[in-house]
């Protein structure tokens, strides 16, 4: 359940949030009467139905349904949790967050932030312009040796650090920094009365989380003897090195991406990207953490481990896969032959050999290292190995995958099948078959969509009006909508909500915001313009869609009449009704 924020809070925030100006950051809009139209980002379309209502400060697409306001647009686009969609508005707003208020101390410390990521961002210039530069010949050439082309070098903003000790802080001390600010970004080392820079000689990868600041940066030396071979800025008040993946900035553009493949270094995302390789992240400069683990998750169904062929990076995967079983993240491993990183496998074999590769499971790339562990020439050695094996295998809750796993551990160790079982702790005869023995998972009766009632479009319409403010107060109650959904919302429109309050509530379930986006953006110009008589038609024909239904539920009932007197009282009402009803066809006509 999101966060609650204070209701006036979040009205002011919504109300200084320009919603046309948020979604253009990432969709192309072209006004067409009072709304915005383009190509919704939820869901593959080639004629736009994606619509933004800047009065009523809301989105809503005519093709897939999806409907909010700002903050759930930047849910839905970010991935992003509530308050983080909330944080990125309240920034852009200039506004404080309300726990934050009266925190003297929040202003400074947000305005440092504003400061370090400028300065990060000069930076980063300052090292691409550098590489173009005779001073940059040595990363440039290092670069290009390694495959890279100038698109690509472009692309993900790769730089150089001269080999002068103070060229980037003179730079940005000129631009109005303080040596101060720089030794918090991690950009210079300040030492008594001397500063220098941090990185020297070196090819210079910046770090960009996925709203596009540049945090930090990793450096590859230059120089053969240098130590470390690879430097990274350190934790800084921006930046955490555990929480963020290099290239996340790039991840975010692909709405439909299907797996994120984590290698180990910069170079390797660089590499592989440029030969067409989509998806690609690195860890920055550490083992894979919970925080990089949950993030992930959030940009694709699965992700794909792809490290090094060395033994190191056998081990790394090894706990990688731990870290997103437990974060609950899908996973596989893309297993490198002859000890090759990714890099050097594509520009040895090739895109189609790489995407060839067939990713592993879990279970069946732990087998795969545990079988190095034993000889299984010796009994003793297969043994212990489907001991171990069948270990693993308890987790296993698939029956197809169990079922596949025991017959590669029985072709491997010379144990049958059952005797495999057995040692998982199932009990099994020799014919039951492994899905009776597993737990299985409850079956829930599919849902039916609920079908609207009749006079359904005639109440949306209606409930546009009314939401539009235009109509005199009293004209519309409650008990003119059959519709749940419907009457909810204008139950509480009539109590003086706004629109924008009603979809913006978090309390508010899928399906009812999901009436409140159609409905709101049911009207056309000309229903708008000329609200009250448009409404009064609609009312009259919803009269006459609860005339006509209400004399044939009375004419079947004074069927079942045995009482003549009643019969005939029924009739005279029915007849009552039946004139109310022509009279109101014959004002329609």
């Amino acid at each position: 359940m999101a966060i609650r924020l204070p209701s006036a809070w979040k009205e002011e925030l919504l109300a200084r949030t320009d919603i046309v100006s948020v979604v253009s950051s990432y969709v192309t809009l072209k006004k067409d009467g009072r709304r915005y139209w383009g190509l919704c980002p939820f869901h593959n379309e080639k004629t736009p139905s994606f619509s933004v209502n800047a009065d009523m400060n809301m989105y809503y697409c005519f093709g897939c349904k999806a409907t909010g306001d700002a903050i759930k647009f930047v849910m839905e686009m970010e991935r992003a949790p509530f308050m983080d969609a909330v944080k990125i508005l309240a920034d852009r707003a200039h506004m404080a967050l309300p726990e934050l208020q009266e925190d003297p101390d929040y202003e400074h410390r947000r305005s440092q932030r504003e400061r370090l990521l400028a300065a990060n961002r000069d930076a980063a210039r300052f090292y691409h312009d550098t590489l173009w530069k005779p001073e940059g010949k040595a990363a440039l050439d290092y670069l290009h040796n390694r495959g890279l082309t100038d698109g690509v070098i472009r692309r993900f903003g790769l730089g150089a650090s001269t080999s002068q000790w103070d060229d980037l802080t003179n730079f940005l001390t000129e631009k109005g920094y303080t040596r101060e600010e720089l030794n918090l970004a991690g950009l210079t080392v300040v030492k008594g009365d001397h500063a220098f820079d941090m990185f020297r000689s070196r090819a210079m990868f910046p770090i960009i989380d996925q709203y596009n600041h540049v945090l930090g940066f990793g450096g590859r030396a230059m120089q053969k003897d240098a130590k470390p071979k690879y430097l990274n800025t350190s934790d800084t008040p921006v930046f955490n090195k555990r929480k963020g993946v290099y290239a996340i900035n790039l991840i975010r553009k692909n709405r439909d991406l299907k797996r994120i493949i984590l290698v180990e270094g910069y170079m390797d995302v660089v590499a592989i990207s440029q030969a067409g390789v989509v998806g690609a992240v690195a860890t920055l400069g550490t083992a894979l953490t919970n925080e990089q683990a949950r993030l992930l998750g959030r940009y694709a169904p699965e992700v794909y481990l792809c490290y090094d062929g060395d033994e190191a990076g056998q081990h790394a995967i090894e706990r990688g896969l731990d870290i997103l079983e437990a974060e609950g993240v899908p996973c596989r491993v893309i297993y490198l032959p002859d000890g090759l990183d990714p890099d050097e496998f594509i520009r040895q074999r090739g895109l189609d050999a790489f995407e060839a590769i067939q990713p592993m499971r879990p279970p069946a790339y732990r087998m795969q290292r545990l079988r190095l562990q034993y000889n299984l020439e010796t009994q003793d050695g297969r043994a212990e190995y489907a001991k171990k094996c069948a270990e693993l295998l308890r987790n296993v809750r698939d029956p197809v995958d169990l079922e596949n796993y025991l017959e590669a551990l029985a072709v491997q160790t010379g144990f049958s099948r059952d005797v495999l079982l057995a040692q998982i702790g199932a009990q099994t005869a020799a014919n039951e078959n492994a899905a009776a023995l597993l737990p299985q998972p409850e079956r829930r009766p599919r849902e039916r969509m609920p079908r609207q009632p009749e006079g359904y479009k005639t109440e949306q319409t209606l409930l546009a009006l009314l939401a539009t403010g235009r109509l005199p107060q009293g004209m519309v109650k409650e008990t003119d909508f059959d519709s749940e959904n419907l009457r909810l919302i204008a139950g509480r429109l009539i109590a003086g909500e706004t629109p924008e309050a009603i979809v913006s509530d978090e309390d508010l379930t899928d399906d009812v915001r999901q009436a409140a986006g159609e409905a709101f953006s049911a009207l056309t110009a000309a229903e708008e313009d000329n609200a009250a008589s448009v409404a009064g038609d609609c009312l009259r024909n919803l009269r006459i869609r609860n005339l006509t239904r209400e004399i044939k539920e009375l004419t079947e009932s004074m069927r079942t009449l045995d009482s003549a007197e009643k019969q005939m009282q029924m009739l005279t009402e029915i007849q009552g009704l039946s004139k109310e009803l022509e009279q109101l066809k014959q004002q329609g006509r």
